[in-house]
């Protein structure tokens, strides 16, 4: 999701607006497809707030290289700083 809703902003800035909401729901739709087939299967091993959890792990995980490298934004200790809360938040939710 975060190609859907971030890359528009640089790669479709001189478009109308509609061009990037068509694109970015393009990229979505690919990404619900995966995902919708991906949380079924992780329901039956996981919890609804583990699987919740993962997901923030994942988009975070992919969010940072993105925002550094793709979008060419400055690295930040905030970055760090939401890793070490979501470190935390894993260790909650999934210990026994």
């Amino acid at each position: 999701m975060t190609v859907a809703w971030y890359a528009h902003l640089k790669n479709l800035s001189d478009r109308a607006w509609w061009v990037a909401a068509l694109a970015s729901w393009g990229v979505a739709l690919f990404e619900y497809l995966l995902q919708v087939p991906a949380n079924r299967i992780g329901f039956t091993q996981l919890t609804l707030p583990q699987l919740k959890i993962l997901q923030e792990v994942i988009t975070l995980s992919v969010f940072v290289p993105f925002a550094v490298f793709y979008m060419k934004e400055p690295p930040s200790w905030n970055y760090l700083s939401a890793g070490f809360c979501l470190m935390g938040a894993v260790y909650f939710i999934f210990k026994g």
